[in-house]
């Protein structure tokens, strides 16, 4: 089942809207730690509030996977949005680290060769962020 989170409030301010399925794969804790980290993480690289009709960034929780993906209007009907996926990250939580994914050419996910797993979210995003090998963000 999922439920729209919208606005998550941080320090004082809010960040992008995402939506989590609720599930028992991860605590309240922990998703509401994902949601706080991964929303922070987006915040800092969303474009300016006057482009994002444009482009935005946005995130979706779902079991222990977060995915985070860009929101831009249809080429041939703006009024129409597009979701074109950045990156995914899986917590296993019987190893207790995090997984991470970039997706190919063939609209599939795949393991992130150079960075495959790391026991920190933190490490994750800055991996998606810096995106050395343009997996990413292109």
């Amino acid at each position: 089942m999922e439920r729209p989170i919208g606005t998550i409030p941080i320090g004082g301010k809010t960040v992008n809207s995402c939506t989590v399925d609720i599930c028992m794969a991860l605590s309240e804790f922990e998703v509401k730690r994902m949601e706080k980290l991964v929303g922070e993480f987006l915040e800092a690289v969303r474009p300016d509030p006057e482009h994002r009709h444009q482009l935005d960034i946005s995130f979706r929780i779902s079991n222990q996977s977060f995915e985070i993906f860009e929101i831009r209007p249809q080429w041939r009907d703006p009024d129409k949005k597009i979701e074109e996926s950045v990156a995914k990250a899986t917590y296993v939580k019987s190893t207790k680290r995090w997984r991470l994914y970039w997706k190919r050419a063939d609209l599939k996910w795949h393991r992130y060769g150079p960075f495959p797993e790391s026991d920190s979210l933190e490490k994750i995003l800055d991996v998606i962020d810096e995106d050395k090998h343009h997996c990413f963000w292109g």
